[in-house]
């Protein structure tokens, strides 16, 4: 995505795509619904909890680790095998996640060097920064070839410029372009998926859509499928109107699975009380 031209508030330009309009007043009544339960006036921190663990796990299955949610809340050693050290990586990133949402605004790049430190969980010299020229990158998912180091650089800048600034765009919008965009420049040596999704969720509790994280896009990403993943963000990196709606409902589809997801949460906490 080109963040340069005359429109000096692009997002807010995305946010007027045919389609985009339906799908983030969709996502608004969904987040209502959960908020609105009788059962987040009581119990909320536990619904931030549960829906912490869920995001988590659905994101780890995107990036090759489709555990079961019970398996994900048993387990305690994350660091056996590859697959483990995925979940610990996502479980990690979730928990700094809500630490980070008042520097987001001030410093978009210090935020994203520090989700991926958390992320690899290692002091090598790759780990929370950039990648440099002739440094590889470990991300499965995503196969596109990949932009050089010096379009990497301008388009980070170009993001963190556009989050500093704020925009009138809706939260999904601004949160869809974020996920989008980290995804196709893979800037980290490694888990760029899990940040990217880490970033996303940072976008929509910070934008107050979410204040609270009971609505994890990452639980109806995994519940749509990889397949789809990787189709929708075809479209973002297509950079056409249409691809980009494709992309942005996709994101949004995501949120109201996660808000319906805690719904379920909720209603199965009231059941429990009564």
């Amino acid at each position: 995505m080109s963040t340069t031209g005359a429109n000096a508030d692009p997002l807010a330009t995305l946010g007027s795509l045919s389609g985009v309009a339906e799908s983030v007043e969709s996502v608004r009544k969904a987040v209502d619904r959960v908020y609105g339960h009788r059962i987040m006036r009581r119990r909320s921190n536990e619904i931030t909890s549960e829906a912490a663990l869920r995001g988590a796990r659905g994101s780890a299955a995107l990036s090759g680790a489709d555990w079961a949610l019970e398996e994900v809340r048993r387990r305690t050693d994350f660091s056996v095998d590859d697959e483990a050290r995925v979940v610990g990586a996502a479980l990690r990133l979730t928990a700094e996640a809500g630490q980070l949402l008042s520097i987001w605004r001030q410093s978009p790049l210090r935020v994203l060097a520090r989700l991926h430190l958390v992320a690899a969980a290692d002091k090598a010299d790759e780990v929370g920064r950039p990648r440099q020229d002739g440094e590889s990158v470990d991300e499965p998912l995503i196969e596109l070839p990949l932009p050089d180091t010096a379009e990497v650089g301008g388009r980070l800048d170009g993001l963190a410029q556009l989050v500093i600034a704020g925009s009138s765009a809706p939260a999904l919008v601004t949160a869809a372009v974020v996920h989008g965009e980290l995804l196709a420049l893979r800037p980290f040596v490694s888990h760029n998926g899990l940040v990217a999704r880490a970033a996303e969720r940072i976008v929509l509790v910070g934008s107050g859509l979410d204040p609270k994280s009971v609505c994890p896009a990452e639980v109806g990403q995994a519940e749509q499928g990889r397949a789809a993943y990787l189709a929708a963000f075809e479209g973002y990196v297509s950079g056409t109107p249409e691809g980009m709606a494709t992309w942005i409902a996709h994101c949004g589809k995501a949120v109201e699975l996660g808000a319906r997801e805690s719904t379920a949460v909720c209603e199965a906490l009231q059941r429990g009380a009564a």
